[in-house]
């Protein structure tokens, strides 16, 4: 995509309906360690997860959080073993019982058939979610990773929409 925001992203599809689509961007670091947000929300914990940077989610709402970690959310989404959670009380759990997760802040949305246009005209590359993809990749490596899933590389891709 030629959008800043989403230029060499990958996205976790978390919700796409007819009223729209929402996503995370997981790859790119955001300024701020897990830790600071935790420490804004007054949760406890000595978690060594908190030195981790959180990750940028997107441009919609920066102050919202969302947590991902492997397994089913109840309170939130289940998107191929991965859950994702907006859940302060989530986190609170999560950083309590020293588990491995990740926090987002922001996010990215999409009007109603908006997404479904953008994967018409070429904007984007589909690859299934994985876990492994999210917990055993640093981030900077899974645009990368994400690409060798459908057996292409950064350098060999060109994408150019068909209304550019």
């Amino acid at each position: 995509m030629r959008d800043p925001n989403f230029e060499g992203a990958v996205v976790l599809l978390v919700q796409h309906s007819s009223q729209g689509a929402l996503g995370l961007v997981v790859n790119r670091e955001a300024p701020v360690k897990i830790g600071d947000v935790a420490s804004h929300l007054e949760l406890p914990g000595k978690s060594g997860r908190l030195l981790s940077p959180a990750l940028w989610g997107g441009p919609v709402e920066r102050g919202s959080g969302f947590v991902l970690y492997r397994g089913v959310c109840r309170e939130g989404w289940t998107v191929s073993g991965i859950g994702v959670s907006p859940s302060r009380e989530r986190l609170s759990a999560l950083i309590a019982a020293s588990s491995e997760f990740m926090l987002c802040l922001g996010y990215a949305g999409w009007g109603p058939g908006q997404l479904d246009r953008e994967f018409e005209e070429g904007s984007w590359v589909y690859v299934e979610a994985s876990p492994d993809l999210l917990f055993d990749c640093p981030s900077g490596d899974r645009y990368d990773r994400a690409l060798q899933q459908i057996g292409v590389s950064a350098q060999t891709l060109w994408m150019t929409p068909v209304n550019e």
